[in-house]
């Protein structure tokens, strides 16, 4: 394995295995005929390039082609995704989520490209609660504390972001409506800083996704006040969620697919669909989800698809009525 690239990129790259040909593969001879490029909207070591650790070497001996993660963090999920749309090269992908396809559509007013039009979803692969964090020196052990601690202290009432538009930026907005409470947001790039800005004092408060903050908060540096869905996550049952809490109606999951360019062909689109949900049937990929507190919630691309337009619908009042948008 290898790091390394110009201009300070990180990429990975894996040797070549074997091709085995599933599925529909034989419909696009040739393909694919260089290595595979796995753009991600975060830095090394984030959720989305994890992910593509845990595929990898499925992906490497089914496509029988290397395979190199490409980070491109910002914007929520904006660079990324149009680092992918514009080369039309058959080879790049992106690993998309609920900031690009579910809540960007809604904030992002000067997009260059329609996500559900010019980068539609290939395969759903898996969900992750997020979860609300603080300090732990901080004397606040639940919603109610952190609530009264925000309204005798409006002056730090801030909360970190992975990015304008990724669903912690939108959580912390939800909880603030729901509490009747007024905070500020504070977006960085990518979850580990914005977690780290929360460890740092620099914010009161973040909810994100549990596995980067999950080793503070076993130290004790961070809290877990509450998860996000309106279920108690499997990997945390003892955490109560922030519905539990008062925070009526909450119910926020971060999702991860895999999403192409439109004009991929759709023989290549039905091979790489066959091959995520193949490997979404294996225990030991289960097994690797739940350890960075994640679970398969795999969906085909019509699906998927499907899936996408109704979490747009979904979060589009929530954007109007935060009033936030993205230039």
């Amino acid at each position: 394995m290898r790091r390394g690239g110009a201009g300070g990129t990180r990429r990975r790259t894996l040797l070549a295995a074997p091709a085995l040909l599933v599925g529909p593969a034989r419909a696009q001879e040739g393909w694919p005929d260089r290595p595979l490029r796995f753009v991600v909207s975060a830095q090394v070591g984030g959720v989305s390039d994890i992910l593509v650790r845990i595929f990898e070497a499925r992906l490497r001996e089914r496509l029988g082609q290397p395979l190199y993660v490409d980070p491109r963090p910002g914007a929520g999920g904006q660079i990324a995704a149009e680092s992918v749309i514009r080369p039309q090269d058959g080879h790049s992908l992106l690993v998309n989520h609920i900031a690009g396809h579910g809540i960007g559509p809604s904030l992002h007013r000067n997009r260059s490209y329609d996500p559900l039009r010019d980068m539609p979803g290939v395969v759903r692969l898996c969900a992750m609660p997020n979860v609300l964090i603080t300090r732990g020196a901080l004397p606040v052990r639940s919603v109610a504390e952190l609530v009264a601690h925000i309204r005798a202290n409006p002056r730090a009432a801030t909360f970190s972001s992975a990015g304008s538009g990724t669903s912690s930026h939108l959580s912390g907005l939800l909880f603030g409506q729901i509490m009747g409470v007024e905070v500020t947001h504070v977006p960085y790039r990518g979850t580990a800083p914005s977690m780290l800005a929360v460890l740092n004092g620099e914010v009161l408060f973040n909810i994100d996704n549990a596995p980067v903050s999950r080793p503070h908060v076993v130290s004790g540096a961070l809290r877990a006040i509450g998860v996000s869905t309106a279920k108690r996550a499997a990997a945390m049952p003892d955490l109560p969620t922030l519905a539990e809490q008062g925070v009526t109606g909450f119910d926020v999951a971060s999702w991860y697919g895999i999403a192409a360019p439109a004009a991929m062909p759709p023989p290549v689109v039905a091979r790489l669909e066959a091959v995520f949900l193949e490997a979404l049937r294996d225990p030991g990929i289960h097994a690797r989800l739940a350890e960075i507190g994640a679970e398969p919630w795999p969906l085909g691309t019509a699906a998927y698809n499907a899936f996408m337009r109704a979490e747009v619908a979904r979060w589009a009042p929530v954007v109007a009525a935060s009033g936030a948008t993205v230039d």
